[in-house]
């Protein structure tokens, strides 16, 4: 197949540009949303809609055919303090550098992937394409992804864009937050009164920092677990009858959440409510077609400590994207151009002709 690259690369800025310019924190995507669905039927291509998630369907769909997902989100995080830049003006400058919020995460991947999908609708290949720009992802929100997928064919494998330097990501920690709580008995700190509830969470607290789950991935390690809050108390000398806590979990592929969570409860004396264990860790096999095809092209498989939708994914999926993770979430985030015109380039060269199972 041969591609007009630099106009590909145009066409991505220019969206790019449009996308920067318009805020879309997590749960506020509309305007967009209506930008890209725009432009995409701006293409001849019919789109499908659900709140602030966008899709579009390959022609010719044939449900004989397996499905290949191409999927990144539209919505970013608020801008955070330090911004020396407009967060929502495009700033291209002469060294290539495009600066603006959601360049890097996850803009660039949306405007690489959509390309990519509009380049290879052109074409036949032995798979269905769906590209779908997601929303609430910054969140893990229950409008976004996960009210989109029921909704579309049945899906064989997923690449997920996300600033990984264009390096295949085949796992992926997932995440599980715990409210633990403990309660005593208040009472005067001048006088042998009340059951302090801070003393109860002291040891729950340390097996929470020193206990280590026995199966360890060789992509992601071990699982992690953090106490990140602690609160308790009103005054100085009224002793506390309640102290909370929160725990941050990364899992690997190794457990569900659900195990972790039964097992974490067989250890501690406080009472532990997950807040949600659907945010499962995921893992693609290094022998599957398209990491082995990555891998011929000079790819590097490798683990994710980052959290992405392919938590919720019943299916294989790889996360690949432009950019570094380590802009995400800055002050003055940017993408160079040069990475968008790699990242088009070598999403093509990784799917024209690929097979899927």
């Amino acid at each position: 197949m041969t591609y007009d690259l630099p106009t590909l690369t145009s066409e991505a800025i220019g969206l790019l540009q449009s996308l920067i310019a318009i805020p879309s924190p997590s749960r506020d995507e509309g305007q967009a949303a209506d930008c890209l669905q725009n432009y995409i039927e701006m293409q001849g291509m019919t789109t499908g809609r659900k709140g602030n998630n966008v899709w579009c369907l390959s022609p010719m769909f044939d449900l004989h055919k397996p499905t290949l997902l191409l999927n990144s989100h539209i919505d970013t995080v608020k801008p955070v303090n330090g911004w020396r830049k407009p967060p929502f003006k495009p700033t291209l400058e002469s060294n290539g550098k495009l600066y603006g919020l959601g360049s890097n995460d996850a803009g660039a991947s949306v405007v690489s992937l959509l390309q990519a999908f509009l380049t290879l609708c052109r074409t036949t290949q032995a798979y269905n394409l769906i590209f779908l720009a997601s929303c609430e992802e910054e969140v893990s929100g229950k409008g976004g992804i996960e009210c989109v997928l029921p909704e579309l064919p049945p899906i064989t494998f997923a690449i997920v864009g996300e600033p990984t330097e264009m390096q295949p990501a085949i796992a992926e920690k997932g995440l599980m937050v715990l409210d633990v709580t403990a309660t005593g008995r208040s009472g005067h700190a001048a006088r042998n009164e009340g059951d302090n509830a801070i003393y109860k969470v002291l040891e729950d607290i340390a097996w929470f920092r020193n206990y280590r789950f026995p199966k360890e991935s060789s992509l992601l390690g071990p699982v992690k677990m953090s106490v990140t809050m602690v609160n308790a108390g009103t005054q100085h000398n009224v002793i506390p009858d309640r102290c909370t806590f929160v725990v941050d979990i990364r899992s690997n592929e190794c457990y569900s959440n659900q195990e972790l969570f039964d097992e974490i409860q067989k250890h501690i004396t406080c009472t532990a409510v997950p807040r949600s264990t659907r945010l499962s860790s995921s893992h693609v096999a290094p022998e599957h077609p398209i990491v082995r095809k990555a891998v011929a092209m000079g790819r590097t498989p490798f683990g994710s400590p980052t959290l992405s939708d392919q938590a919720l994914m019943p299916f294989p999926s790889l996360k690949m994207g432009p950019g570094k993770s380590a802009r995400s979430h800055t002050a003055d985030e940017f993408i160079f151009v040069k990475e968008i015109e790699e990242a088009i380039g070598m999403y093509l060269e990784l799917l024209d002709g690929a097979k899927l199972l």
